[in-house]
């Protein structure tokens, strides 16, 4: 039996996990959050169902009822998968939109309710084993956390929920009885097992709608998945470009930068497809006239650092210009090995493989960190994470390497004349680069530079509107000279598409500046962004690493207004769409919570005694405790861990295992309230310390190797995971009404987890956890009143 738990436990875990991967390409990757509302949601109304349905289901023996369960949620787990592919959800705020979003709600909810159901059956007719029970729950879960990684590196996203499915089978062939039940789970594991091998090129089941939007397979020369991402390479019309989660794109230049200054052929088509030659150009000219060249021309033959250099234009820009010493970290694999190093490296004409180009797999910001060498130019443009956990709505938008702390570290890594060099895309009234500009100013005034108002240099590629244009923005530690603005202004009057928006007096001359300009030029005259950001139409205030929400710019006011008024489009609206999807979770969740768990056991005549509420909010508190506690350590484990992925898989693997490890010797440490309290006391002051020393000791180790590092995770997160796994079984057994407390406590975990993220954005990690230690602290005094109302097996 045990077996059988943790293999259902397994499946719905992986199945969860999956799909943050899935719905970030197929969805966006605000949407990523679905994954786990979903779950709490349908594993709570599958406790409700076992409550309601007592009756009925009391005729079905546990075995057959756990076999039949398990296969039919294998297949239900196909039609999910079947219907999140092919239900096209767009950015448009609608009633149309909102009712397609929805059904794959609900439909990928389906999976979780027979796991809810099945579980919520066995416990409650098992509650002298449900220490041992759960503990084989979550060390399934643990298991799966495991399996993620590899599954999604070695099959994708769909297989990996296929693989769910297999395991589904595996299960139902464990919990049967009967020679027939194991006979057709085995025979539809076969059938699962032949699907995913005739799969494994993804031609068969795959992304069919991406970000509302029909893909057109015929772009798609190659298409892999890894636990970071989805990367295909188009070819449209002879040029390439890969294609990071079905949105983010990055251009593979087909130019050799020992010529570039020639005419070369523009991306030339094989004559096998019709389209006619194009003519050649000079790539030296279009590729000096973006913004970001603008690095290459103050420090042409300076040594780079390029974060996330992608198909490489950076890289060429700055070979081609006699960079001795290119470095490119790059946290994606499958961009450098399978792409740029594979298919692709002699359309590249191997680039990355040239002596003075060097490239690292590994997360930016810990690769600079780390880094014993000084650069003149560390360089990002356009870079974004572009991949989801199921940590938030914001989850892309937690970006470390944009926070103040990041900032430093750049300044730190960089020669005496060095500078960085950020691109990011800028709107008619400016946020994100103007935020770069405070991010870099905050860190200048923590390096000790008092005054920076001459240490920027901003400039625009073309006019800002909604749909946005690339902005550079260049800071020093130092002013930058009086000869480095004459190239400036000279490269700018070369190029007439690019504005300089904070030209100095002397070389403003008589051209008239966009509006845009005007809040680049107070933020940095001003020279203090706090005092700034503080009148400012959007929030553009420096971020930190305890709430490191770059792109949180929007001011609720101006969401309601848009969707009031109809009118949020482009790509201004897409990249804050965040708080809207955070808002529409919360009232999914609500209404889902009421209809699925409280109407149906509110209103349900009684049988026998309902527990006191003070033993029903425990659950509640436990629930919301332990959620805040797993979302804001996931959060907190991002930067530290280099990804969020890994932090994903890691933190929730370890509290799992942990958690379950606890469970299991709960029923002899813990037998009555008064150990719960003892217990809660202990979960406290982990967390109290946690509070105090995690964010310096995670910042002092994230320089080190990443398996120490995974020890320091496992000693880190262990013991707090040990505690925080005994009060929810221990009350299971104290309490008479398993059903109850099961869908109160997942109704606690659905809410939650949005409130989590809520409380993240406005007030950090920290405080965040601090809400978890606050909810524990209300379930130790809820625990008082139980005394008398408890019944002890």
């Amino acid at each position: 039996m045990m077996m059988a738990v943790a293999l259902v436990s397994f499946a719905s875990l992986l199945l969860e996990l999956a799909l943050t991967r899935l719905f970030s390409v197929v969805l966006f990757y605000h949407f990523a959050f679905f994954a786990i509302s979903i779950a709490l949601l349908g594993l709570g109304a599958g406790g409700v169902f076992a409550h309601v349905r007592r009756g009925w289901l009391a005729q079905f023996d546990i075995r057959d009822l756990g076999g039949s369960l398990c296969l039919l949620n294998a297949i239900v787990i196909l039609i999910a998968l079947e219907v999140v592919l092919h239900t096209p959800v767009s950015l448009d705020v609608t009633g149309w939109n909102f009712g397609k979003l929805t059904i794959i709600y609900l439909v990928a909810a389906v999976p979780f309710f027979l796991t809810g159901l099945l579980f919520s059956v066995l416990f409650a007719r098992s509650s002298d084993l449900i220490s041992n029970l759960y503990g084989a729950d979550l060390a399934g879960g643990a298991a799966a956390c495991l399996a993620v990684v590899p599954l999604l590196n070695l099959v994708g996203a769909p297989n990996s929920l296929l693989a769910a499915s297999l395991a589904m089978c595996g299960a139902a062939g464990i919990w049967s009885a009967k020679i027939k039940w194991r006979t057709a789970s085995l025979a539809v594991a076969a059938a699962f097992a032949l699907l995913m091998a005739a799969n494994h090129s993804g031609r068969l089941i795959d992304v069919v709608y991406a970000k509302g939007v029909l893909r057109d397979p015929q772009w798609v020369e190659f298409a892999k998945w890894n636990a970071i991402s989805r990367i295909e390479v188009n070819n449209q019309e002879g040029a390439r470009y890969i294609v990071i989660d079905a949105d983010a794109t990055s251009a593979i230049m087909g130019v050799d930068p020992a010529h570039w200054d020639v005419d070369q052929p523009n991306n030339p088509t094989p004559t096998n497809t019709g389209l006619p030659e194009k003519p050649a150009v000079n790539w030296k000219k279009g590729l000096m006239s973006s913004a970001p060249a603008l690095a290459n021309v103050l420090r042409p033959q300076g040594d780079f650092a390029i974060i996330g250099p992608g198909g490489g234009v950076d890289v060429l820009r700055a070979v081609a210009n006699g960079s001795p010493s290119v470095t490119g970290i790059e946290i994606n694999p499958i961009i450098i090995n399978d792409v740029m190093r594979g298919k692709y490296a002699g359309h590249s004409h191997h680039l990355y493989d040239l002596p003075q180009v060097h490239i690292h797999i590994q997360d930016g910001r810990s690769y600079v960190r780390n880094a014993k060498e000084k650069y003149d130019v560390v360089q990002m443009t356009l870079v974004d994470t572009w991949a989801s956990t199921a940590a938030g709505a914001f989850a892309l938008s937690e970006n470390n390497l944009y926070t103040v702390e990041a900032f430093r570290e750049y300044f730190d890594h960089l020669k005496p004349d060095g500078m960085i060099a950020i691109t990011r895309w800028e709107f008619k009234q400016p946020r994100e680069a103007l935020r770069v500009v405070s991010q870099a100013m905050e860190a200048l005034h923590q390096n000790g530079v008092a005054d920076c108002r001459q240490n920027f240099i901003v400039v625009a590629d073309g006019g800002l509107n909604e749909d946005g244009r690339p902005v550079l923005v260049m800071a020093r530690k130092s002013p930058f000279t009086t000869a480095e603005y004459t190239a400036v202004a000279q490269h700018v009057r070369d190029n007439p598409n690019l504005i300089w928006l904070n030209p100095p007096a002397e070389f403003a001359g008589a051209t008239t500046l966009p509006p845009a300009a005007a809040a680049f030029r107070q933020l940095i005259e001003s020279n203090d962004p706090w005092t700034f950001a503080k009148t400012y139409a959007y929030n553009v205030s420096p971020v930190n690493d305890n709430a490191p929400f770059f792109f949180f710019t929007l001011k609720t006011s101006y969401v309601l207004r848009n969707i009031l008024n109809g009118t949020g489009h482009g790509m201004d609206w897409r990249i804050n769409l965040g708080i809207v999807v955070l808002g529409m979770l919360l009232i999914i969740s609500l209404v889902a919570v009421l209809a699925f768990l409280i109407l149906p056991l509110a209103f349900r005549k009684q049988t026998g005694a309902l527990p006191k509420k003070a033993a029903l909010f425990y659950f509640v508190a436990v629930g919301f405790g332990y959620i805040l506690v797993e979302i804001s350590l996931i959060q907190r484990f991002v930067l530290f861990l280099g990804h969020p992925t890994y932090a994903l898989t890691v933190v929730v693997f370890l509290l799992l295992l942990s958690s379950g490890a606890g469970s299991v010797v709960a029923r002899r440490w813990v037998s009555d309230s008064a150990g719960i309290r003892r217990t809660m006391a202990l979960i406290l002051i982990l967390i109290m310390v946690y509070l105090v020393f995690l964010p310096r000791l995670l910042s002092a180790a994230v320089g080190m190797e990443f398996a120490v590092k995974l020890l320091i995770s496992g000693a880190l997160l262990a013991p707090l995971g040990f505690l925080m796994g005994m009060p929810f079984p221990t009350g299971l057994r104290l309490v008479g009404t398993v059903e109850w407390a099961w869908a109160l406590n997942a109704a606690a975990s659905v809410l939650g987890s949005v409130l989590a993220i809520v409380i993240a954005i406005h007030f950090g990690l920290l405080i965040t956890l601090a809400c978890a230690a606050g909810a524990y602290a209300v379930a130790a005094l809820l625990s008082l009143t139980w005394e008398h109302s408890l019944r002890v097996p």
